[in-house]
């Protein structure tokens, strides 16, 4: 595999979605994530109301993928901010030969960057089960502002406890990226 000066970080194209759909497959595999697999992968990394859509590629591997969302009311009010001021992080993935290289903080970092842009701050939701997840948004100066029961059910069985998380200012791995 590459390390983190071959990545490329990109706006998703709609060439890049069997790619996507294929790294979403390996990740579902080991990580139970998405909890069930959509009757519609492709479509399900194209949440309603997405803006923009970034992948992490190595050599023509997709080994990353992140959609931006609005936030929803739910999201806004674990932060205390208008929905407006947000923009939600989704579909946050690496592929499961690429982990621990950098590639969910390159995507992290593109988040804050866009959201500075727009004059918005991002925030994510993350299942309480997801420590590695948890780990890596807290290391990378993501604050947790809530914790809330989801209307969906884990892989276990229990409705699921979210975390909701907001970005720091200014990302902290802004010198890897390598942005097209």
């Amino acid at each position: 595999m590459t390390d983190a000066n071959e990545l490329t970080v990109r706006l998703r194209a709609e060439a890049d979605l069997p790619r996507c759909v294929e790294a979403l497959a390996g990740v579902q595999a080991a990580d139970r994530y998405p909890v069930d697999w959509p009757a519609d992968p492709a479509g399900w990394l194209t949440p309603h109301g997405m803006t923009d859509a970034w992948v992490v590629v190595a050599s023509a591997d997709v080994v990353g993928h992140m959609a931006l969302t609005p936030p929803g009311l739910a999201l806004a009010t674990a932060t205390g901010l208008p929905e407006r001021r947000l923009l939600a992080v989704a579909r946050l993935f690496v592929s499961t030969c690429a982990r621990r290289r950098g590639v969910a903080a390159l995507l992290l970092d593109r988040a804050i960057e866009t959201g500075a842009a727009r004059g918005q701050t991002p925030v994510l939701e993350v299942e309480t089960a997801a420590s590695a997840a948890i780990g890596l948004y807290e290391r990378a100066g993501w604050r947790h502002v809530g914790t809330s029961t989801a209307d969906w059910t884990t892989a276990d069985g229990r409705l699921a406890r979210m975390r909701a998380y907001v970005a720091p200012a200014v990302p902290l791995n802004s010198s890897r990226s390598n942005c097209s």
